[in-house]
């Protein structure tokens, strides 16, 4: 339930901003996206998470955002939101973009990338 509601919640905030930052759309999504947060990891770990010290920045940019986003400011909530999810989510990002890195090592995404990396065109 918890990782459909996050699918979800992202797909709507996605398509909120596709329609020139649809505020309903995006509060939709923000709040789809949270739930489902605490149905992965649960309330007090998702509380914990969010209200550590060293987080309170980010936190506060985050949440900040949700609620001018829910009273109808959209571009300027997702600024909010962007900026805090970038404090809260700082020490995951390493872990993520080394994931990524090591993709191309999968023998059927490395052929992939070889025959798009050797294409060339002519145009």
């Amino acid at each position: 339930i918890g990782v459909g509601l996050v699918g979800f919640g992202l797909f709507f905030v996605l398509f909120g901003m596709l329609l020139y930052f649809d505020s309903v759309l995006l509060a939709f999504g923000n709040i789809l996206f949270l739930s489902g947060l605490v149905f992965i990891i649960g309330f007090r770990r998702t509380f914990t998470f969010f209200f550590q010290r060293p987080k309170l920045k980010g936190t506060s940019f985050f949440l900040g955002g949700v609620v001018i986003v829910l009273m109808r400011w959209p571009l300027l909530g997702m600024l909010l939101e962007a900026y805090g999810f970038i404090n809260l989510f700082r020490s995951f990002f390493p872990v993520a973009f080394g994931f990524l890195g090591s993709l191309a090592n999968i023998p059927v995404l490395s052929k992939l990338l070889q025959k798009v990396g050797d294409s060339s065109s002519m145009v």
